[in-house]
């Protein structure tokens, strides 16, 4: 079996990223903040690549109405809502009143607070108030892993019919080859359920993490 894709070192990564959209003083300082004051839980924050590509899968689809599950310090929201058409609005779903702080700061100076809903409480109850008819233009996981084959079965159904659901963490750092614990092992579970769901188109993508875009029918 013959491949294209070029082992990614370190500097191919950074030139990568530096080829890219860069990110603005908004999400450089969001950065930032959240390195220094959350050193151990920073990299629950997605990739400065991954905002760019965000952003641009949301106009790309045209999406008016976006859930996101996983919140964090809000980079990922951001960047969904500034891609929203016009009207549009973002569900953001978080267990964290105090991580989602840093986001509210952050989605105000950016001047896109007014396009997100933040809720409050466990993603699955939430999912499951939202109307059942297929209205989602987008939707983003990134959450607890255990849970995900929970948040994809009640985010599948609301998906419009070309409608994008992005998974982030899909990769586990390399680990879905060799699971080595209990979220590394439901991820493989994850995995293949998504490229076998026949409702949806499915590319898994190793930008960063990881992330698998499904493409509702």
């Amino acid at each position: 079996m013959t491949t294209k894709t070029l082992p990614m070192t370190d500097e191919l990564q950074a030139y990568v990223v530096a080829h890219g959209t860069p990110p603005d003083d908004v999400i450089g300082d969001l950065i930032e903040e959240t390195a220094t004051a959350l050193p151990d839980r920073a990299q629950m924050q997605v990739a400065p690549e991954q905002a760019a590509l965000l952003t641009l899968l949301t106009r790309l689809v045209g999406a008016r109405q976006a859930v996101e599950v996983g919140t964090f310090t809000g980079l990922s929201a951001l960047s969904i809502a500034r891609g929203l058409a016009a009207g549009g609005k973002l569900v953001c779903l978080d267990v964290s009143a105090d991580f989602t702080s840093v986001a509210r700061r952050y989605w105000q100076r950016a001047g896109v607070a007014d396009r997100i809903d933040l809720r409050i409480g466990p993603a699955a109850d939430s999912l499951r108030a939202l109307p059942t008819e297929p209205y989602l233009d987008l939707a983003f996981i990134d959450a607890d892993k255990i849970s995900y084959p929970v948040y994809w079965g009640e985010l599948v159904p609301r998906m419009r019919p070309g409608g994008l659901i992005v998974v982030d963490n899909v990769l586990r750092h390399g680990r879905v080859l060799s699971p080595q614990g209990e979220e590394d092992d439901a991820m493989v579970a994850f995995n293949r359920q998504v490229a076998d769901d026949d409702r949806v188109d499915v590319v898994m993508l190793a930008i960063a993490d990881g992330l698998t875009l499904a493409r509702r029918r």
